[in-house]
């Protein structure tokens, strides 16, 4: 069975799961034995890695068969991977309540944001409500995941694969089709805890 094979099968399974899906529970993942020093301190960790400039998307996807609303989620851990054949890849945290719904429906539309969407950011990073009510978008040409009127660029995908990484999924999309809004628009950055 190939990539795509697997994909639409952990996608058939996620459809099968009862509705009130549970987040993942934290992985017990250990590089170390308890009676040793862990090798970094997790907030030394964030506070150097902070020092990394990242782009700012949010990954959307059409409401799946069940749920009333679209999903959504602000994602920084977003890059490209492939040319041939044209892929690209996010992480998602393994207790997201958001990455099932994205899983059940199978696609998903990676929005980069530009520098003056912060607010959209803010509201897309939160638990919980309808992310998308007053929120302008159209629908992506294959997908139909929700593409953010705004954006800088937009890419409409389906899901290629899934992999563990530590307390995080890394998911694997397949381009079907992308574009940017016409003009360009400066990208939405994230430096140190703060937007530039």
């Amino acid at each position: 069975m190939g990539h795509a094979g697997m994909a639409a099968a952990a996608v058939r399974y996620l459809g099968s799961v009862p509705r009130s899906v549970e987040p993942l529970p934290r992985p017990d993942l250990r590089c170390v034995r308890k009676d040793e020093r862990a090798p970094v301190d997790r907030t030394e960790f964030r506070r150097v890695l902070g020092h990394f400039a990242t782009g700012v998307t949010v990954i959307t996807a059409p409401a799946a068969e069940g749920d009333t609303s679209p999903a959504g989620f602000a994602c920084q851990s977003f890059s490209s991977l492939s040319l041939d054949p044209p892929l690209v890849a996010f992480m998602v945290g393994r207790t997201s309540t958001t990455w099932p719904r994205i899983a059940r429906a199978g696609v998903f539309c990676v929005n980069v944001l530009a520098a003056d969407q912060g607010e959209l950011c803010r509201g897309f990073a939160v638990s919980g409500a309808d992310k998308f009510t007053h929120v302008p978008h159209d629908a992506a040409p294959v997908s139909g995941s929700p593409r953010l009127t705004g954006a800088a660029a937009w890419i409409d995908c389906t899901i290629h694969a899934v992999h563990t990484g530590g307390d995080h999924l890394i998911v694997v999309g397949r381009v079907t089709a992308l574009g940017t809004p016409g003009q360009e628009a400066a990208p939405l950055l994230f430096h140190r805890g703060r937007f530039l």
